[in-house]
């Protein structure tokens, strides 16, 4: 077992407005930087990318009613890392919920930064979806 953090934000919108603005593939690189350096491109049932530290297979869930945004990414030569995010309702508003995983061997500092870059992206998104 990993250990793991949930970080979340508030957003005021709709939840199912805020999910069917950014549940696709391509709409993730509008907000989550992670994946917006890859710029990635769809390749068949998933996307690729190359980043400055090798080229990665990106695999999205499907539309779907609950507010899944789940996605698996397979950096070339290393374990695949599962992300965990949900959309859910919150009153009138929605809250967006991402499960990040510490990683194996990776230390203190490395998940720190992780989680910082996290609350970055999900600020984006809060911005994003905030202005419709």
């Amino acid at each position: 077992m990993l250990p793991a953090i949930v970080l979340s934000v508030t957003i005021d919108r709709p939840w199912r407005d805020v999910y069917e603005a950014f549940w696709r593939p391509a709409d993730f690189q509008r907000w989550a930087s992670g994946l917006s350096e890859f710029a990635l491109r769809q390749d068949g049932d998933s996307w690729v990318g190359k980043g400055a530290e090798g080229d990665i297979r990106v695999f999205f869930t499907a539309n779907n009613a609950f507010g899944v945004m789940d996605h698996r990414v397979i950096p070339d030569g290393a374990d695949a890392v599962h992300v965990p995010l949900r959309v859910i309702a919150n009153g009138d508003g929605a809250e967006v919920q991402l499960t990040l995983f510490r990683q194996p061997g990776m230390d203190d500092e490395t998940f720190a930064r992780d989680r910082r870059w996290i609350r970055s992206d999900l600020a984006r998104l809060k911005a994003l979806a905030e202005r419709g």
